[in-house]
C-alpha cells in the first residue's frame, strides 16, 4: 500500500462516520460460558495458555501515580477485595518509576500466590530488558511476574529489533529458565506494531486498545484480535472505556489524553462491547481510581453484548473521534522509509 493511500484510507475511516454496527455485531460476540469464577461478584476467565483465571477487571498501575503511599496500599486492597486479582504495572509509569515504587509495597499486603502480576519493558534490546527485569522485580518486591510483556510497540522496526538477534526477546527467553517470568505478552498501540510481534513470536497475551468508539469507527483492534486467535494470544483490551481524542470544543472533565466514559450507563455500555468481543479476556480501566471503581461495578453485572445494544452504541459512536491514527500513520510512515516488507494481514485491516 502507498503512501497516500494508506493517509487516504484512515482519513477515509476516521471521517465516514461509524461502520455498520450490525455487521460489527453480527459474529464477534460471544456468551458468558467462559466465565469460570466470581470473586466477590467480579466474573473471572481464563488468560488463554496461561490457563489463569483472571478478573474481568484489571488493575491500572499507572492510576498509582496520583496516590501516595498509604493511599496506594488501601487502592490496591480495596481492588483485591472487589475480585480484582490481575495487576498491570511498568517501569514508564510515574516520574523515575513511581508506580513500580508504590505497588510493590501495596502487594505485600496480598498473597503473592493469590494475584497475577503483569509488568513490561519499552527495552528492545537484550540488556536493557534484561535490567529493566530485574529493578522491576526489585521495586514490586517478588521474585517473579506472571507476565512479562513488550511496552507500546509501535512501528514494524522496533517490534523486529525486539524479536530478533540481541533483542528484548532474548532476555525474556533467558528469564523464563531462570524462573523469574512465567508468561510473555505486549502491548501495542499500532496495528503494524502488533501484527508484526504476533507473526514474529508466539506470544501468550496481547495487549491493544479495544474500544467502542475506534472499533465502530474504522474496525480498529479487528486484525489484531483475529490473528491473536489464530496464534493462541489471550487479548487484554487497553482504553475499552475511551471514546476517542477530544473533539474541538468539547470541555475536558479530566485532564487525560484522551476521553473516558463517565456514567455508570455509558462505562456498562462500553465495557460490554469490549469485554464480548471474541478473544477479549479482560480490560484495564483508564489510570484513575474512581474509573476504576466504576469499572469494577460495571463488570459485576456483566452479560455480553447483543444486537439490541447497537444503539447505545450508535449514539455514542457518533459523539467521538479516532484516537490513534497518529500511531498507525507512523507505524506506515516509518515502514516506507526503511522498506520493511510489509506484514501480514495488515492489508486486510487497511485494503
Amino acid at each position: 500500500m502507498k503512501r497516500r493511500t494508506f493517509l487516504q484510507v484512515l482519513g477515509g475511516a476516521a471521517s465516514a462516520g461509524a461502520l455498520p454496527l450490525e455487521r460489527l455485531l453480527a459474529a464477534d460476540l460471544k456468551s458468558t460460558d467462559d466465565i469460570v469464577a466470581r470473586v466477590a461478584g467480579l466474573p473471572r476467565r481464563v488468560l488463554g495458555r496461561t490457563q489463569r483465571p483472571v478478573s474481568l477487571i484489571v488493575f491500572p498501575g499507572l492510576a498509582l501515580m496520583r496516590e501516595d503511599q498509604e493511599s496506594a496500599n488501601r487502592a490496591v486492597k480495596q481492588a483485591f477485595e472487589q475480585g480484582v486479582n490481575y495487576f498491570d504495572n511498568a517501569p514508564a509509569y510515574g516520574r523515575d518509576g513511581e508506580c513500580e515504587k508504590k505497588m510493590g509495597p501495596a502487594l505485600q499486603q496480598l498473597d503473592r500466590r493469590q494475584i497475577f502480576l503483569a509488568c513490561k519493558t519499552k527495552a528492545r534490546d537484550k540488556e536493557g530488558a534484561r535490567a529493566e527485569l530485574e529493578r522491576s522485580l526489585q521495586r514490586h518486591q517478588t521474585d517473579y511476574f506472571d507476565l512479562y510483556q513488550m511496552h507500546h510497540l509501535v512501528t514494524v522496526e522496533e517490534t523486529k529489533k525486539a524479536l530478533g538477534p540481541g533483542g528484548a526477546i532474548e532476555a525474556f527467553l533467558q528469564a523464563r529458565e531462570e524462573g523469574k517470568v512465567k508468561w510473555f505478552g505486549f502491548s501495542a498501540h499500532s496495528t503494524q506494531g502488533a501484527l508484526t510481534a504476533l507473526e514474529g513470536f508466539n506470544f501468550d497475551t496481547a495487549m491493544f486498545p479495544i474500544s467502542f468508539a475506534d472499533y465502530c469507527l474504522r474496525e480498529f483492534g479487528r486484525a489484531v484480535i483475529e490473528l491473536a486467535a489464530q496464534r493462541g494470544a489471550a487479548v487484554v483490551a487497553i482504553k475499552p472505556m475511551s471514546m476517542g481524542a477530544w473533539p474541538q470544543g468539547v470541555q475536558r472533565t479530566r485532564q487525560w489524553w484522551y476521553r473516558t466514559t463517565e456514567t455508570p450507563e455509558e462505562i456498562a455500555t462500553a465495557l460490554r462491547f469490549s469485554l464480548s468481543l471474541k478473544g477479549v479476556v479482560a480490560g484495564v480501566p483508564p489510570s484513575f481510581i474512581d474509573l476504576l471503581d466504576k469499572a469494577i461495578v460495571a463488570a459485576r453485572d456483566y452479560q455480553p453484548a447483543t444486537a439490541q445494544d447497537k444503539d447505545k452504541l450508535r449514539k455514542l459512536a457518533e459523539q467521538c473521534e479516532a484516537l490513534f491514527l497518529r500511531e498507525d500513520t507512523r507505524a506506515e510512515t516509518a515502514r516506507l522509509d526503511s522498506d520493511l516488507p510489509y506484514p501480514e494481514h495488515v492489508q486486510a485491516c487497511f485494503g
